[in-house]
């Protein structure tokens, strides 16, 4: 039976506790289906309208296949359906009676690091597929070892084209064993595996009796239990100031605008404001201009102070015990974005949360392999997809956590001051 008939069956579950915005990444080697699961789980949950649907079914004609190929619905740069694969991030939304999704097709070939770097640093959880036909990859070991380096504590894997091993348990067994075996020394331990046939639905949103010895959960299931906000609202508060509303008919006194990236406040919640270190206490919170009686992390809000204090664009307001580090020397991992090797004498621009500052790259300390998966000295120039540590001297203080603690406080990007493009994507150490 169907979802959608599942809640005429069932109206309670029509109404299920509503759980918020998870954020994935879907990573894999080449075809192992990322784009194929994404349009089954946009067509199953109902995320597809009648006219792409339809424009769909004509181009998988035209393709000459007898079924509907869903890669379309995601594949949608010419080159990438010239060339049968995904280069670029495709960005989809969709919904189900709980939560909300966010999901970014990463490319599985190894040029396209970057890609994945990006799409995988905003991402909650990871969507790992397998097909089970090929067993576990190069690539699937580092799409893998590079989501869990980004600090994405959450891991599924899909062990994808069950169909085409007819359904064996063995098969999936293997995989399992294989993967967490590879896991291990690294330190990952949150991994669930799932079988499924994104071709045909299997365990996808729906379950399947083409699969009795599978008793777990499907993966739009698993999806639904993940409360990575959770975490996010118990560490310290980091409320990067993005604008600052002056007093006037729709304010009393001046707000300060931004979102929460960590952390929790309420009117009554003291806070530590920086660089200046002096503290105030919050006395009004505003969202979507009405009054508010808490924020948490991911919430856009204007807060208001007690005392006026000189805050403007770049700021943070912060816990008063448990701040950020205040810094002009970073050490960080950079993954770097552009066609143009890192230059120790270039002039690069470091965008960390709303603060701009100059900054230059002073020592390259060692390159990330991402095929041993260790560090190696840095000989020759740092290049398109390379991942190295380097240190890096700020002309102004950030103020910010390590990755591991906080992602938002603990990661910037670095921008050409000459050509205005971005270049790289640091990570704190």
């Amino acid at each position: 039976m169907s979802l959608l008939g599942e809640i005429e069956r069932d109206p309670a579950r029509a109404q299920p506790a509503y759980d918020g915005v998870l954020r994935f990444v879907t990573a894999g080697s080449v075809d192992d289906g990322k784009s194929t699961l994404i349009g089954r789980l946009l067509l199953d949950s109902r995320a597809i309208l009648v006219d792409q649907l339809a424009a769909v079914e004509r181009a998988s004609r035209r393709r000459g296949g007898d079924q509907l190929d869903l890669s379309l619905l995601t594949d949608g740069l010419e080159a990438e359906r010239e060339q049968g694969i995904t280069i670029d991030v495709a960005y989809r939304y969709f919904a189900t009676p709980r939560r909300k999704f966010i999901i970014a097709d990463c490319p599985g070939h190894e040029q396209y690091t970057r890609n994945m770097v990006t799409a995988a640093s905003t991402a909650d959880a990871a969507v790992i597929l397998v097909d089970a036909r090929k067993g576990i990859l190069p690539q699937t070991r580092r799409h893998l070892a590079i989501a869990h380096l980004l600090g994405i504590r959450h891991f599924l894997v899909a062990v994808n084209k069950m169909d085409l091993v007819g359904y064996d348990r063995r098969v999936f067994a293997a995989v399992r064993a294989e993967l967490s075996a590879f896991a291990a020394p690294l330190a990952i331990h949150n991994l669930q595996f799932v079988p499924i046939s994104a071709l045909h639905g299997d365990f996808v949103v729906e379950r399947s009796a083409s699969l009795p010895w599978y008793e777990g959960a499907t993966l739009i299931e698993l999806l639904e239990r993940i409360h990575e906000e959770d975490i996010a609202a118990a560490r310290p508060l980091r409320f990067p100031v993005q604008l600052v509303s002056r007093p006037g008919a729709a304010y009393e006194a001046r707000g300060y605008m931004g979102r929460i990236d960590s952390g929790s406040v309420a009117p009554g919640s003291e806070v530590r404001v920086l660089p200046s270190g002096r503290t105030s206490v919050v006395t009004h919170i505003l969202a979507g201009g009405r009054p508010a009686d808490v924020a948490v992390a991911g919430d856009a809000v204007t807060l208001q102070l007690r005392d006026e204090l000189d805050v403007s664009r770049g700021d943070m307001l912060a816990d008063p015990v448990r701040t950020p580090v205040l810094t002009k020397a970073v050490n960080a991992l950079l993954c770097w974005f552009s066609v143009e090797p890192l230059s120790m004498t270039g002039r690069y621009l470091l965008k960390h949360t709303t603060r701009t500052v100059r900054a230059r790259v002073t020592a390259l300390r060692a390159r990330v392999d991402i095929h041993a998966l260790g560090r190696e000295p840095v000989s020759g120039s740092v290049a398109l997809n390379d991942i190295v540590q380097a240190s890096l001297s700020l002309n102004r203080p950030i103020f910010c956590d390590a990755y591991r603690d906080d992602r938002a406080s603990g990661s910037f990007i670095l921008i050409d001051e000459l050509t205005n493009q971005t270049v790289a994507a640091g990570l704190i150490e």
